[in-house]
């Protein structure tokens, strides 16, 4: 496989970049091109002690950052390290491209530089995120604000298509809807809808979830609207690191309990790997014709290895040429 990598995208950017190129190509085995001012790359990667080998570089010098206008990536930064690594993949240059840069932006890029897929209404950010029991996917988380109900309907069928092929590797993949209760009639008019539109795909529909639930991992893919699904995301990591912080201050408040977590540190260890969103690497943007990856803003090393690995996997699976035909298939049932 050959990525494509924002090198300048993120907080970390861009060591964590490189180091995360650096380790995928270690770990993986795939070709890495890593988008951006050639000269800052090499200096960053010898100052740090990191090797190229296996990877490679596109060279601009433009970079689009986060105070800029998302529109921006289709004419000002369209030569952004964004950019023409999305172009390039566009091109059929490479099989997939990451970032951690602007979400707004790569969404802008997603659709018009590497364009949606034909029958698609709108594309929708999906994001594996942890639970108690195992992985979910949860869609969309910011792209589609409102939504009518056949949209909700297509981001199920996309989730669940991802979420069996790329992470459940073909086991049982179940959907829920989101709502504030688990009866039928429950939610607003896109809500009940929706419910009977899932209820009649000929998926593996539980129904509604609560948000209670989805921590649990009530289902293996949580569709809602994009603003639902945002705050959900976005609550669900700050309890969760605000329930790592808390538990560490508990430890250290004492002798006693510090002796207590001398014991008990690996376990916490587990626990923490066992929640952290760097593990399972980024956000597709589903419904556009080639892989794109959103990695977390703050992404490290691991997060950015991880995001490769995922874009990998994806295009290995041919996920946006599979979204397509189901798509197509779809139509011609209705």
């Amino acid at each position: 496989m050959r990525i494509y990598v924002d090198a300048f995208g993120g907080d970390n950017a861009p060591l964590s970049n490189i180091q995360g190129a650096a380790d995928a190509v270690k770990a993986y085995g795939h070709t890495v091109v890593l988008c951006g001012d050639e000269q800052k790359i090499r200096a960053c990667a010898a100052e740090n002690d990191v090797s190229l080998n296996g990877i490679e570089i596109l060279h601009t010098e433009d970079v689009l950052t986060m105070d800029d206008e998302p529109k921006s990536i289709l004419k000002e930064h369209k030569n952004s390290s964004m950019g023409i690594g999305l172009q390039a993949v566009a091109a059929g240059e490479g099989d997939a491209f990451v970032t951690a840069g602007s979400s707004g932006a790569i969404l802008m890029g997603a659709t018009f530089l590497v364009k949606r897929l034909a029958g698609i209404s709108r594309p929708a950010f999906a994001s594996v995120v942890p639970s108690d029991s195992k992985p979910f996917l949860l869609l969309d988380m910011g792209a589609n604000a409102e939504c009518r109900p056949e949209m909700l309907l297509q981001f199920a069928r996309m989730g669940h298509l991802y979420m069996s092929q790329v992470v459940n590797k073909g086991a049982e993949t179940t959907v829920g809807l989101l709502n504030i209760g688990t009866e039928a009639h429950k939610g607003g008019a896109v809500q009940q809808e929706a419910y009977q539109l899932l209820k009649e795909s000929g998926l593996p529909f539980i129904g509604n979830v609560e948000a209670r639930q989805v921590p649990y991992g009530a289902a293996d893919v949580i569709v809602t609207d994009g603003f639902s699904g945002n705050i959900m995301l976005k609550t669900m990591e700050g309890m969760a690191s605000m329930l790592l912080k808390n538990i560490k201050g508990l430890f250290m408040s004492n002798l006693l309990t510090k002796l207590a977590g001398a014991v008990v540190k690996p376990y916490l260890g587990d626990f923490k790997k066992k929640m952290s969103s760097d593990e399972h690497g980024g956000a597709p943007i589903l419904g556009v014709r080639k892989t794109v990856i959103k990695a977390h803003g703050n992404a490290n090393r691991v997060a950015i290895m991880n995001a490769i690995r995922v874009a990998a996997e994806s295009a290995e699976a041919d996920i946006p040429a599979q979204i397509g035909k189901l798509v197509a298939k779809a139509e011609v049932a209705e």
